[in-house]
């Protein structure tokens, strides 16, 4: 029988073909003499003219015509030019600070477009799924960034000094360093305490099936509460406990700050940590805990030899969607003085301000997805053949 011809990756294709025109129609970058006057919008084809603007096309169309055939090996380079625009992407920002801000004013800044979002979004989707397509490990998926990221820092140090969220930063850099401590501290210790008081409550409730019932329904109903909403509520009883209590007081425990944000982030975190310990636990085989017993294992080594290791790769991760969903509510913290990178965020709001909202709100996402992609790896090594 004659082999199958492969059918087009339309993934691919559709991410390809929305690339396009928003390179083409929409502002790539955008170019204001100061901080308080709105910049002017610049297309790509201003920036590099239209030789440059031709080039630029040549690889999103190589991808294109790769996976129309889409083979492995034509998957494979596929991905290479995927990678290699991903990584052009600051050169050309560093051209179009060459070409456009004007040395002579030395408040003028240059802000990234809408063109370049968006083609930065879909390129990164189009990653994903040719990562996907080549079933490639998750550490080598994350480990095709470093490319683009080693361009982007280059860039960054050597020619894009007029980028307005580099100056944003350049202004601000101790404030920064302090919020992003302060968003890890807060971060860590809602997913600390959040798996210490997850692993008991799973436990008493593979003990007591009625505190099962009784646990799920309180965790359910604690996340249909909006986080603002939360934090008002809180508000309240701490101040209250904050002035009749002297110990509370001294740890600076009051109605705003950090202690109504950490208690409502391990109460938003505690239903995806005790929901995972809880089903990890129950699905280990009951063959293999039989085999234990039979051993003449306690029931204390059984869960500590057999019970938890074998469960361990399921409450890594409730530990990892816990994390993710810590680092994103934390931001919300900020609107009640618990500091952290969403203090850049709600000030750029009020001051109409979007690259300081991205001052915030970028290195947020560069936490989750760090975080996503170092306890994935992890919990992959921990299942069974995850080693192999």
């Amino acid at each position: 029988m004659p082999e199958e011809t492969p059918r087009p990756n339309i993934v691919l294709w559709s991410l390809l073909l929305a690339a396009l025109p928003a390179w083409l129609g929409l502002d790539a970058v955008s170019v204001a003499p100061n901080r308080i006057v709105p910049g002017s919008g610049h297309s790509a084809a201003e920036v590099a003219g239209l030789p440059g603007l031709v080039a630029s096309l040549v690889p999103a169309l190589a991808v294109l015509w790769l996976a129309w055939r889409p083979t492995r090996e034509r998957l494979r380079l596929a991905l290479g030019l995927v990678v290699a625009m991903l990584a052009a992407l600051p050169a050309w920002l560093a051209l179009a600070a060459a070409e456009l801000v004007d040395p002579a004013l030395p408040q003028a800044r240059m802000g990234i477009g809408g063109g370049v979002w968006v083609g930065l979004f879909l390129l990164l989707l189009a990653l994903i799924e040719l990562r996907t397509r080549l079933t490639l490990s998750r550490p080598l998926g994350w480990a095709l960034l470093l490319v683009p990221l080693a361009s982007l820092a280059l860039c960054l140090s050597l020619w894009l000094e007029p980028l307005a969220l580099r100056r944003e930063y350049a202004g601000r850099s101790q404030q920064f360093l302090a919020a992003i401590g302060e968003h890890l501290l807060l971060v860590g210790s809602a997913v600390g305490l959040s798996l210490v008081i997850g692993v008991g409550l799973a436990l008493a409730m593979r003990r007591w099936p009625r505190a099962r019932e009784l646990g799920f329904a309180v965790l359910n109903f604690l996340q249909t509460i909006p986080s603002l909403a939360l934090f008002g509520l809180l508000l309240a009883p701490l101040a209250w406990l904050s002035a009749r209590v002297d110990w509370l007081a001294a740890l600076g425990v009051s109605g705003i700050g950090w202690a109504p944000a950490l208690l409502a982030l391990v109460g938003y975190s505690l239903l995806p940590m005790v929901r995972n310990t809880y089903v990890a636990l129950e699905e280990v085989d009951p063959g293999v805990v039989d085999a234990a017993r039979g051993m003449g294992m306690s029931r204390g080594q059984v869960f500590r030899q057999v019970r938890l290791p074998l469960a361990l790769p399921v409450i890594l991760e409730g530990i990892r969607i816990t994390s993710v969903q810590a680092i994103g509510l934390t931001a919300v913290a900020a609107l009640i003085g618990a500091g952290g990178l969403g203090t850049f965020i709600f000030q750029g709001l009020g001051q109409a301000a979007m690259d300081l909202v991205l001052l915030g709100a970028l290195p947020i996402l560069v936490m989750a997805l760090a975080a996503d992609a170092l306890l994935g790896a992890l919990t992959d090594l921990l299942r069974p053949g995850g080693a192999t």
